[in-house]
């Protein structure tokens, strides 16, 4: 046995009508930095959720060093030096409390004066220090609530590594990360690594796997498949053994009569990032908005779906201008969001799948004196999991039981219930498995055959010259260029979202 050798041997957890893992066995090592991948549904999270102690009905064995340690609570797991930051960054950070306060949270609650008073001069001055040492621009005295995703996530990294720990899980770090974040990201893995803390990092971006990661562990179906170096595999063979199977194209062909003019955005600005926009989406068009993480596409989304106050243009669906004054308001008008945070913002996490599917159309299934005709919702609810592959034991399965990719397709499913004019996809890939990717851009296209307006807003340059016939692309709130998908490159969308001219 190696110094601070970690392994989980015959792992097994059942939750109610879900075997989430079966015999699992992982091993990793300190100083090196192991990539655990799987299709979503997979159970990866779960084990790595397992081992931080977040779940504590489990079976099975997990020993550091030969020696087998006992990890029922997240204080079991802190105690042996094992740290996560967990892909949802909202759920783990307090908004109300400072950057500093969340990053040295241990400080606030067993403070090493003998007075028990708090030294916050001596906190911030550590936070930022920290910060610093990240290379980020952050001040330590910011509420947390004003940080974007990026730098909420940032946060939560940079409390993780302000302890000792042996061993750190990255549960999807780079999916709320710019370019510059994700390397900055990189150093700070390298130099853990350097220093003897093992990582695991858990991604679906297979390049960035290939290039930071030494070993990979994939898994399926609850199950381990198998284990090799980086070097020893290539991202071809990782994704058979991650479906199962072969994976053909991941961008549907299509070919769709475009129709008139469906949505048209004049000189829009809202009080905060977005500033005056310009768009035409016609009827079966699939139209990107691309950018880097900060350049306003979610700020844009938000001022679409009436979710953020519009300061001055206009909005016009069907040659009717709307007045959106709330997301309300786009519901009633036929304007769809499927949002980036989709836990925080796009389903109800403590709800069943068929209260999520139904939700935004409720008056479809209901009927004398306002009651829920439940035999109605709950058949339109199966009919809806079937159309979407939704993996579930049964449509009353609470949605926070699912996987990323299947809590996804739910989101976008209760719209596809509720049968909007224009969707607008925000980040629809972020945190999902390829073979769920191709599933959501088969329900695009199919959107688009039925003549709606999509809008898919993302910083994944590979898929929206995959699935997009043009894009406007955003800089810093505005859009600074419009090109046609066939005539451009990755390159020269790269060149005007960094501010080119």
């Amino acid at each position: 046995m190696g110094e601070n050798l970690l392994q989980m041997t015959g792992i097994s957890i059942e939750f109610p009508g879900v075997k989430a893992l079966d015999q699992v066995d992982f091993s990793t090592e300190a100083g090196r930095v192991q990539a655990l991948i799987g299709a979503n549904g997979a159970g990866k999270s779960t084990l790595m959720k397992v081992l931080s102690g977040a779940y504590s009905h489990y079976t099975g064995e997990i020993k550091i060093d030969g020696k087998q340690v006992v990890i029922r609570s997240p204080k079991d797991a802190k105690d042996v030096g094992i740290q996560i930051v967990y892909q949802e960054v909202d759920t783990a950070l307090i908004p109300s409390l400072s950057v500093g306060e969340n990053i040295l949270m241990n400080d606030t609650i067993h403070s090493n004066d003998s007075n028990l008073f708090i030294n916050w001069k001596k906190l911030h001055q550590k936070a930022s220090s920290l910060i610093n040492s990240m290379n980020l621009k952050i001040p330590s005295k910011k509420l947390v609530s004003e940080l974007t995703l990026a730098e909420k996530q940032m946060v939560l990294i940079a409390r993780a590594i302000s302890t000792d720990c042996k061993f750190l899980i990255l549960d999807e770090p780079t999916a709320p990360l710019s370019h510059s974040e994700t390397k900055e990201l990189f150093r700070i893995v390298s130099e853990l690594k350097d220093k003897g803390v093992g990582i695991i990092f858990i991604s679906h971006r297979l390049p960035e796997i290939f290039q930071i990661c030494d070993d990979i562990t994939v898994m399926r179906n609850g199950q381990h498949v198998s284990r090799c170096k980086v070097t020893e595999t290539s991202q071809h063979k990782v994704v058979e053994q991650m479906l199962g199977k072969s994976l053909e194209d991941q961008f549907p062909s299509y070919e769709i009569q475009v129709g008139e003019t469906l949505f048209l955005v004049e000189n829009l600005s809202d009080y905060e990032k977005v500033k005056d926009i310009d768009l035409e989406i016609k009827s079966g068009e699939i139209v990107g908005v691309a950018g880097l993480v900060g350049a306003g596409k979610t700020e844009l989304c938000n001022a679409l779906f009436g979710h953020s106050k519009i300061s001055t243009g206009k909005i016009t669906l069907k040659g009717k201008q709307l007045r959106l004054s709330n997301p309300y308001a786009a519901v009633q008008a036929g304007i769809a969001l499927v949002p980036e945070e989709r836990r925080k913002q796009g389903i109800f996490v403590n709800e069943d799948v068929t209260t999520n599917l139904s939700v935004s159309n409720l008056s479809a299934f209901t009927k004398l004196f306002s009651f829920i005709d439940r035999k109605k919702e709950s058949n339109a609810s199966l009919q809806m999991i079937r159309n979407l592959g939704v993996k579930t034991p049964s449509e009353h399965t609470l949605v926070q039981h699912l996987s990323g990719g299947n809590q996804q397709k739910i989101a976008i499913g209760k719209w596809l219930v509720a049968d909007a004019d224009v969707y607008i996809f925000d980040e629809p890939t972020k945190g999902v498995d390829v073979g769920a990717k191709k599933d959501i851009f088969n329900l695009m296209v199919n959107l688009a055959e039925r003549g709606k307006a999509i809008i898919y807003a993302t910083s994944e340059l590979s898929e929206i010259m995959g699935i997009t016939s043009r894009m406007y692309v955003m800089y810093d709130g505005k859009i600074v260029k419009e090109l046609k998908t066939n005539n451009t490159t990755e390159e020269e969308i790269l060149y005007y979202s960094a501010g080119g001219k």
